[in-house]
């Protein structure tokens, strides 16, 4: 379907891509892995006509093809739907199913009989009881997802590119979206997937090509492979761990939570953080485990409760700015929305909460700010141009290094760290958690929150299972195996061996 030949791309000071070549077979999913940075959004870009300058050429069903835009990729036979969603929410189904391809009848009044009549027809082939007439804002990011597939049969696509499709889903959107995918695929589509979830890489693909530092590394069958071969081959070295082994010690009481309540989100919740700690929360979406996050940390009010930090009772931050200054810092799961100024430079960005600190008399101390930032920078590895690159500009991977070296340099005791790994690629999960147990290594207590459950269990020295609200079991590290945690989670069962806080 595609043979992609010695492609390169360049921007100022970085080549995203470098020589690369493979193929992506007739009616098959194909998986393109990376770390951050790999250089699978450039390539994504340049299938999609986004990028239209570039080296190297791409054959598209046999035939050299070089798309100019995006519009003539579409036309052209390939439709891409990105991990943020196109859609108008205003609208409805039909119409951002044949937004800008609008049929119409004489004087050009739209002709809606028919745009209401083929959308019922791909909506039918997906099997999803979607309604036309139906609002878009109104549905689940999993259904808005199908509205973006419906658009690209509409268009007769040949090809598919999905990247990260599954980063907002629940799992049993992601079951769903699965088996449209099959449905797809039984229909002669090409399927191009991109994802960082290896687990969902090796249950859907059928091929998986890999990219490191914007070199081809390898295509292989996925029966010919494994999980652990492709981590190393995504990272360049062997990941026998995924998670790095914990060597802490618990220490003094950093954080006593008691009988915290935000009525309709969470009730009567306690625990207690310890210096050298991670604890983990897990829970199901809807849990209520982020609402307890921004309650502590002054984002939201509370009901009822009381905190305690170092030994002296709080009985709450007014504000964030209040936690800040009590050495308790929040991580938001909106990397983008609460956690950066997308149009700032990193050094802006990491300096921010620091800039009384470094600016007596009203003046920035630009040295001294260059120097901190400096230092995080070599010490987390972070990849850009300069310090003055918009943040914006760089991978995922590398924003969240971003957001977590912010939070460091406000020397903080307490960090809260909703979703740090979501969205990004294997290599910087571990190198995260390395940044984590180093923090606890320096007596740091961390409020831990993921919805990958693995993850939970693999980082944290306590868990605590939420379930509509309520604190409801708490396992220790080696008390917390995958089925008991799940049962706790998603069966309503409280298990022995594990108390609720």
């Amino acid at each position: 379907m595609i043979s992609i030949g010695k492609v390169s791309k360049s921007f100022p000071g970085v080549k995203a891509l470098d020589d690369i070549s493979f193929t992506i077979q007739y009616g098959e999913v194909h998986g393109l892995v990376g770390e951050n940075g790999a250089g699978k959004s450039t390539l994504i870009k340049i299938l999609s006509g986004i990028y239209p300058q570039y080296e190297g050429n791409i054959v598209f069903d046999g035939s050299v093809r070089h798309f100019y835009s995006a519009h003539e990729a579409q036309t052209g036979g390939i439709a891409t739907i990105f991990q943020e969603l196109t859609v108008i929410k205003e609208l409805s189904v039909a119409e951002n199913i044949f937004l800008g391809r609008e049929p119409t009848r004489r004087l050009g009044m739209l002709d809606w009989s028919v745009m209401r009549d083929k959308s019922n027809e791909v909506l039918q082939f997906l099997d999803t009881p979607l309604d036309p007439r139906e609002t878009v804002g109104k549905l689940s990011v999993a259904n808005q997802q199908i509205v973006e597939i419906c658009k690209a049969l509409v268009l007769n696509s040949r090809i598919i590119i999905m990247d990260e499709p599954t980063s907002s889903l629940t799992e049993h959107e992601v079951d769903q979206l699965f088996i449209t995918i099959r449905r797809l695929k039984e229909k002669g589509i090409t399927i191009l997937y991109v994802s960082h979830k290896i687990e969902e890489i090796f249950e859907i693909c059928d091929s998986i090509t890999v990219l490191r530092d914007g070199k081809h590394i390898g295509t292989v069958e996925k029966t010919e492979t494994s999980p652990d071969e492709v981590i190393s081959m995504m990272v360049g070295r062997s990941m026998n761990m995924m998670f790095p082994p914990r060597s802490a010690k618990k220490g003094g009481l950093l954080l006593s939570v008691r009988d915290l309540s935000r009525i309709g989100e969470f009730e009567h919740v306690s625990f207690d953080l310890h210096e050298g700690e991670i604890i983990g929360f897990a829970g199901l979406i809807g849990a209520g485990r982020t609402e307890l996050a921004r309650a502590l940390f002054g984002a939201t009010a509370l009901d009822t409760g009381e905190i305690g930090l170092y030994g002296d009772r709080i009985d709450h931050f007014a504000h964030p700015n209040d936690a800040l200054s009590r050495g308790v810092a929040y991580l938001s799961e909106d990397r983008k929305g609460e956690g950066l100024m997308l149009e700032l430079s990193v050094r802006e960005n990491m300096s921010l909460p620091i800039l009384k600190k470094i600016s007596p008399y009203f003046f920035v101390q630009g040295a001294r700010e260059r120097e901190l930032v400096q230092s995080y920078i070599s010490k987390f590895k972070i990849r850009m141009t300069s310090i003055d690159q918009i943040v914006e500009s760089l991978s995922g991977g590398n924003q969240q290094k971003v957001i977590i070296s912010k939070l460091l340099l406000t020397e903080s005791k307490v960090f809260i760290f909703d979703e740090p790994t979501r969205g990004i690629d294997v290599g910087a999960k571990y190198e995260i958690y390395k940044i984590m147990n180093d923090l606890t290594l320096e007596g740091k207590g961390i409020i831990f929150i993921s919805s990958e459950l693995p993850e939970v269990l693999g980082v944290s020295d306590r868990i605590f299972c939420m379930r509509e609200g309520e604190l409801v079991q708490e396992f220790t590290r080696d008390e917390a195996e995958p089925e008991k945690v799940m049962k706790v989670l998603a069966a309503g069962e409280n298990l022995t061996g594990g108390d609720a806080a």
